[in-house]
């Protein structure tokens, strides 16, 4: 066995945690490089080797699994900076993009902006063909047509197309011919993305907005997969890059770079799989996970140990994405959130200083005040020592800052504005949890809190008091815990087919044979050399509505792939239960439609790598000194424990900083902090 290496990147830092042959780990941290993600990745990488006392070229070339979490797929929907995309669309319904089903973000701003288009409209070309509702040809693909909308798109400058047309999913052949011809006509396309390849079913928005994002990103995608291959390639690695994606599972580089959109949403996933892996091992079901790193905020929440799948209505980034996706909710607010004063009034985020230049103690240039400034000042990071040794911290640098920028036009002194700063992001990140979980109904108050990302132990105190939640758990290895999850993530593939009929007409023979259908395609997808075909495991579920309604409910099917001629009533009935248990109701008396049929093909991974205490443990109350730290009222003496020198089972008592290599975990006067035996930190907090 090699190295297992996960590697996630972030807006400040890109995230690295290897496993080595023998089990030993190590993590580390690299700044990201926005221009080129790429590059941070294999500085990463070198260093490393360098910690393991190897070259570059050694230990990728030693490397088993590479796991990868990327944020290109985000990063180009912020930005806008995708491919010059075209659309091909059945005559009548190029304009369905435009519609968005009637949604506004902003409902009572009648002049709130609509997104940016993906396509221009000149771009987006009807054609006059149509399959009708049944699958049958009600007009034939006019070919000549489509080689004139080819030449057209071609002289416009089109990198990339999407092809929509009526009714596909039923029957794809116009789609597939469209696509001959367009590549005829445009053999240096980058990519041609047909609706029924990336979303396989109704309604006609849904698929049209899916499939243009999955245009519009995929080749910047795989621009980059390319580049990070090559990279990887040159340095020894001859394996395939596995990619996180948003439905909570990782696959090969090749799969997801034919669909992109599967990206969208995929960075914090990985996080709240490693946080499900924790809580589960200290007995723990129901919890919130927070993921405070340089630039975001991300929360989930857990039940029963599963994160909330959104099926429906997710929107990223002001487009529709049909997929199922984690639900996880990001705010913009981390240790690079930038604080400003306006009219009087201190606000902090959601713009932050990234990685370039960084905050003001960085001296990197940067001369915003953010709120890793302010925990400096207040004393919870160390001035020494900081990111693993690789950096020292200048007090100075953060206080000229925070009194230019904060405690001058406020009229405050540089402490009480640093604690202002703490206070209002702290406040920001409690009113999303709260957001969050109202909408699923839950009170705080009955959740654990498990907190990670390089700020999340810095920060778990605060947020624990403002949420009312007196147990926090922090893993140890919580400033690298989503390149830890991309490790323990399993292979996961989604597949879905049309299916529309009324609950009474469903012919069970049709929804055999799609269910096999589709899990005999999701398993030629995975490599029998990284899988073991005996672990595969596949869920069946029909997605219904009552009539009249937008969005689904997943209905698990117990017999699976053998839904018989008798299953029809039982699945009905599942159906007006589950109704009733997520939307508080259900109507007996109405027969539910049959839209779509979903299967789930899962790859079970490998248990996760602990992050268990090392070094010698002293005896306890043993330290390596203290820190004058800020909790509110003044100034205080707290005791610093290394974090490889606290041992399983010891109580540290706060006021305590615990200093971890990338991270500090914060025990306030009153709390107190045990490491358990599988190295995770858990907080009581203070009352």
């Amino acid at each position: 066995m090699g190295y297992r290496i996960g590697i996630d990147i972030g807006g400040t830092f890109t995230d690295l945690i290897c496993v080595g042959p023998d089990g030993e780990v190590l993590v580390d941290k690299a700044l990201s490089t926005p221009g080129d993600q790429s590059v941070g990745v294999m500085n990463g990488l070198g260093q490393l080797a360098a910690r393991l006392g190897c070259s570059l070229g050694e230990l990728c070339s030693g490397i088993d699994v590479f796991a990868h979490g990327s944020t290109v797929a985000d990063n180009t929907m912020i930005e806008m900076n995708g491919a010059a995309v075209g659309l091909l669309a059945t005559a009548g319904h190029r304009d369905e993009i435009e519609l968005r089903r009637c949604f506004k973000e902003e409902i009572w701003d009648p002049a709130a902006p609509a997104p940016p288009p993906i396509a221009r409209r000149r771009a987006r070309i009807g054609i006059d063909e149509r399959i009708g509702a049944d699958g049958e040809v009600v007009l034939p693909l006019p070919e000549e047509q489509v080689r004139e909308a080819a030449r057209r798109l071609r002289r416009l400058g089109v990198e990339s197309v999407a092809v929509t047309f009526l009714f596909s999913y039923l029957n794809p052949t116009h789609e597939l011919r469209a696509r001959e011809i367009l590549l005829e006509e445009i053999p240096e396309l980058s990519q041609v993305s047909l609706s029924h390849e990336v979303l396989p079913k109704a309604p006609e928005f849904e698929r049209t907005s899916t499939t243009l994002v999955n245009a519009y990103v995929g080749p910047r995608l795989a621009h980059y997969v390319t580049r990070l291959t090559g990279a990887l390639r040159a340095a020894g690695y001859g394996g395939r890059v596995l990619l996180m994606q948003s439905t909570g599972g990782v696959m090969h580089s090749d799969y997801v770079a034919r669909n992109a959109v599967s990206l969208l949403g995929s960075g914090p996933t990985a996080g709240v799989l490693g946080a499900a892996r924790v809580a589960q091992a200290a007995g723990v079901g129901d919890f919130v996970s927070v993921d405070m790193g340089g630039t975001s905020y991300d929360i989930c929440l857990v039940r029963a140990g599963e994160p909330e799948v959104s099926l429906d209505w997710n929107w990223r980034h002001r487009y529709y994405i049909g997929l199922p996706m984690v639900d996880v909710r990001a705010i913009g607010a981390g240790g690079g959130s930038i604080a400003t004063v306006e009219a009087g009034s201190l606000s902090v985020g959601p713009r932050s200083a990234g990685a370039d230049p960084g905050p003001a103690c960085y001296s990197r240039g940067g001369r915003a005040a953010t709120v890793t400034d302010a925990d400096l000042l207040l004393g919870y990071l160390p001035a020494k020592g900081f990111a693993g040794g690789r950096m020292e911290l200048d007090p100075d640098a953060a206080s000229e800052a925070i009194h230019r920028n904060v405690a001058e036009p406020l009229g405050l002194d540089v402490v009480d504005a640093a604690w202002a700063i703490r206070r209002v992001v702290d406040a920001t990140m409690a009113d999303a949890v709260r957001r969050v979980l109202a909408g699923r109904g839950v009170d705080p108050r009955d959740l654990a809190l498990v907190a990670y990302g390089g700020n999340g132990p810095v920060h778990a105190w605060s947020q624990a008091l403002e949420l009312g939640v007196s147990r926090v758990l922090l893993p140890r290895s919580a400033p690298v815990f989503s390149a830890l999850g991309l490790l323990v993530a399993d292979y996961r593939l989604e597949g879905v087919r049309a299916y529309v009929t009324p609950a009474g007409m469903i012919e069970p023979a049709k929804v055999r044979q799609a269910f096999a259908e589709m899990a005999e395609q999701a398993h030629k997808e995975l490599d029998p050399a990284e899988v073991e075909q005996e672990r595969v495991v596949t869920q069946c579920f029909a997605n219904m509505c009552y009539p009249g309604q937008n969005f689904d409910v997943s209905v698990p099917l117990s017999d699976g792939p053998g839904f018989g001629d008798g299953d029809v009533a039982g699945l009905v009935e599942r159906f007006h239960e589950l109704h009733q248990a997520d939307r508080g109701f259900c109507f007996r008396n109405n027969e539910p439609m049959l839209r779509s049929l979903r299967v789930l093909t899962v790859a079970g991974a490998s248990s996760a790598p602990a992050l268990a205490a090392a070094g010698e443990a002293p005896p306890a109350g043993g330290t390596a000194g203290s820190r004058r730290a800020y909790f509110g009222e003044c100034f205080m003496d707290a005791r610093v424990f290394p974090g490889e020198c606290v041992e399983p089972g010891i109580c540290i008592e706060g006021p305590a900083f615990i200093d971890e290599p990338f991270t500090v975990v914060v025990v306030p006067p009153g709390a107190t902090a045990v490491l358990d035996e599988a190295g995770h930190f858990e907080l009581s907090a203070a009352g």
